[in-house]
């Protein structure tokens, strides 16, 4: 548990510094997720990596208000994705979060499990946010072996739900954060289009 909540916090720390580089005049653009324009792939974030977190530690569904709100829609939004990851990390300090599982309402999965998807989900989307927007999402080397462990044990599930698309081939040496962002589907050096 305390490894992975190491993972949480710099990931956590990483997603609040790329949210403050996101302006607010370029969330029509696209990102490396198909479909997605930033907006959206936003919204998306701030919603399943910081209140999701927090929501999970506390064994508590999303309510409605949550899963349709534009958080992209009030200016300070940045600020507070960024208040929201530390209430969310704090509430994973407390050892016994760990312990069990989480009523996911259409399954129940070990609370590590849960905890691990969601770092994935806040480095995967964090550096789909920061590609989108010029900006670079760093992890320790650490974190990215932890990171390419979680996407490799759950890529295929996440390909049923077309969550991930078919993996891109990344050089055998190169970084696990970039062998992770290629299991997952994305290519570690998309640009936006010109």
């Amino acid at each position: 548990m305390n490894e992975y909540h190491a993972y949480m916090k710099e990931c956590a720390a990483e997603a609040a510094r790329v949210a403050r580089g996101v302006r607010s005049d370029r969330l029509g653009d696209p990102t490396p997720c198909e479909g997605f324009d930033l907006r959206t792939l936003v919204n998306h974030w701030v919603l399943y990596t910081s209140h999701g977190l927090e929501h999970r530690a506390l064994r508590e569904q999303l309510p409605e208000a949550l899963t349709e709100r534009d958080f992209t829609a009030d200016p300070a939004w940045a600020q507070q994705y960024a208040a929201q990851l530390d209430r969310a990390v704090a509430a994973w300090a407390d050892p016994a979060v760990w312990e069990g599982d989480i009523d996911l309402g259409f399954a129940t999965t070990p609370a590590t499990d849960i905890a691990s998807l969601v770092i994935k989900e806040m480095a995967v989307h964090g550096w789909d946010v920061a590609r989108a927007t010029g900006q670079e999402f760093r992890v320790s080397a650490d974190a990215g072996a932890f990171l390419l462990r979680v996407v490799e044990e759950h890529a295929e599930m996440y390909r049923q739900y077309d969550g991930f698309a078919e993996p891109v081939a990344v050089d055998e040496d190169a970084p696990a954060f970039e062998r992770a962002l290629g299991a997952s589907g994305r290519d570690p050096h998309w640009r936006p289009p010109s």
